[in-house]
């Protein structure tokens, strides 16, 4: 309902916002954050949370970027190695949550300072150009009617497909909400409840490097300074989308609602000529308003 009235109200206010080429525009705009929502999704349904996940694309990205530019490596190769560095943090992550039982705040909040650190230091603050064309395929574009489709848009869409048949239709799926809504009796009922949690903190990690490499298609580089609010952004997304904070309970579809509610927001404010910080404003305002109603359900629950 608020990206249909949201939809309406800015259709109202631009001629240009009910086009077809503006709502692709809007996809390519939140394809990177997209595609990292879907990893805080996982998380978030355990009843976690992940603060390192735009720090982790950072590195992924420069890593990626580096490796093909400085190193000559084919990038066939080099964009697997920036994959593999996040999913590393996502390895770690999980890990720490589960032998030592720290809070994911605390340890995510260690390895996002830890990424951007390793990032600053790995490029030198140093954005890298002069990428191979392999490496920005996916921010090239096919046309769809009148309307230009980016490929990085494509694979926002079809992993967001792969991730619902695998959280309904499959066994380590529905392992995810039993736990995330309780991990004691998911334990007691055969459920390998540590192993689980580190799958899911891997596969996020896994979206985390599909993110870096939609970013530097997008981009044209490899950017050290990126990704520095996607996590704000990602879990905007996914609390707006219905899933609750305390685990067990909402949807990928939701969280893909809650993506295009950002986007269209922030697409509209920007063709109504509303500067970024009241954008950021409003943003922080739905952010309060779908904790309060999540907090709300959950002690009627």
């Amino acid at each position: 309902m608020a990206l249909l009235a949201a939809v309406i109200f800015f259709s109202t206010q631009s001629d240009r916002f009910l086009t077809g080429q503006n709502f692709s525009l809007i996809l390519q705009q939140v394809m990177v954050v997209g595609v990292i929502a879907i990893g805080q999704t996982l998380i978030i349904l355990t009843a976690g949370i992940d603060l390192s996940c735009g720090m982790a694309m950072a590195l992924g990205s420069v890593v990626a970027t580096k490796f093909a530019v400085d190193y000559g490596l084919s990038p066939y190769l080099a964009i697997p190695c920036g994959m593999l560095v996040c999913i590393a943090i996502g390895y770690l992550n999980g890990a720490l949550v589960t032998s030592i039982k720290l809070p994911p705040f605390i340890v995510t909040l260690g390895t996002m300072n830890i990424a951007f650190a390793a990032t600053q230091i790995y490029s030198q603050a140093q954005t890298v150009t002069g990428l191979p064309e392999a490496m920005t395929f996916f921010g090239n574009t096919f046309r769809l009617g009148g309307t230009s489709i980016t490929y990085g848009t494509v694979l926002m869409l079809g992993l967001y497909v792969l991730t619902y048949l695998f959280l309904r239709e499959t066994a380590p799926g529905r392992h995810v909400y039993a736990v995330g809504n309780n991990p004691e009796a998911a334990r007691l009922t055969g459920i390998a409840t540590g192993r689980v949690l580190v799958g899911v903190y891997m596969l996020a990690g896994l979206c985390y490097g599909i993110a870096a490499m939609l970013s530097v298609a997008r981009m044209g580089v490899g950017d050290p300074q990126g990704g520095q609010t996607d996590n704000l952004d990602s879990i905007t997304a996914v609390v707006l989308g219905g899933t609750s904070l305390f685990g067990g309970r909402g949807s990928i579809v939701g969280t893909f609602i809650g993506v295009m509610i950002v986007g269209v927001f922030r697409n509209g404010l920007t063709l109504m000529g509303v500067p970024s910080v009241y954008q950021i404003l409003v943003t922080g305002i739905l952010v309060i308003l779908a904790v309060a109603a999540d907090q709300l359900t959950h002690k009627k629950g």
